[in-house]
């Protein structure tokens, strides 16, 4: 899950990229609306966690217009100023959540989380499909009962198709859900973790579709049975 962060203070800045790491999130950070609206330009991301007070001006300008344009990504407003008239203006602004400082970096991973479950459509925290579990939260996984064992980016390739079943994922678009700006991407990453992730899931739980990308393979679903009425 890649997550956009406009903070300038640079401590917490920093501490957020780790943090948020270390929670499953590839963070990228900035700390002006400038710089905020070059990267929301350029990048598709899952949520944007957003501090009011910048250096050039407010947070919420950059809300509003995000709001304009009817862009519905996930805000969540991330500041000091947390008077009860300071959440109305947010969330009246188009926010989605609101936190306070100073915060739990766990609260802010499962607000994310759930911000994210609901843009997807999803209730439950838990993600399931053709006998595999996930949660994200624990970031644990099972196939048919049995615990897999994955590293923190072959979880996140296994999250990003088992979120959208049905459809294709382009090499690039994985890509850029498991690494920031400041990471080199080595080529065949993405099919390297896939290959790992065949290994334990079975060679065909993930299908390739040649010269487009990666999806899971379709449910099996149990033969519909005719009931002949008796007379």
């Amino acid at each position: 899950m890649r997550i956009l962060v406009v903070e300038d203070d640079s401590i917490l800045a920093d501490g957020l990229r780790v943090g948020l790491g270390m929670a499953g999130f590839t963070a990228d950070v900035v700390g002006c609306l400038e710089d905020a609206r070059a990267a929301l330009a350029g990048n598709d991301y899952t949520a944007l966690v957003l501090d009011l007070m910048l250096p050039d001006g407010s947070g919420l300008e950059l809300l509003r217009e995000l709001r304009s344009r009817r862009a519905g990504l996930p805000v969540l407003l991330l500041t000091a100023r947390d008077q009860v008239q300071d959440r109305v203006a947010g969330l009246d602004a188009g926010a989605d959540d609101y936190l306070g400082k100073p915060f739990d970096f766990d609260e802010l991973a499962a607000r994310l989380r759930a911000l994210a479950r609901r843009a997807e459509g999803r209730a439950s925290g838990h993600i399931t499909h053709d006998g595999l579990e996930l949660d994200p939260g624990a970031h644990t996984a099972a196939i048919n009962g049995r615990p897999l064992k994955l590293s923190r980016r072959e979880f996140s390739v296994l999250q990003a198709l088992a979120e959208r079943p049905g459809r294709v994922l382009a090499k690039s678009d994985l890509e850029d859900r498991l690494y920031g700006w400041d990471e080199e991407v080595e080529s065949n990453a993405v099919e390297v973790h896939i290959h790992h992730l065949r290994a334990k899931l079975g060679r065909d739980f993930i299908e390739t579709l040649r010269g487009i990308g990666y999806r899971l393979r379709p449910e099996e679903k149990t033969p519909s049975r005719s009931v002949s009425a008796s007379s």
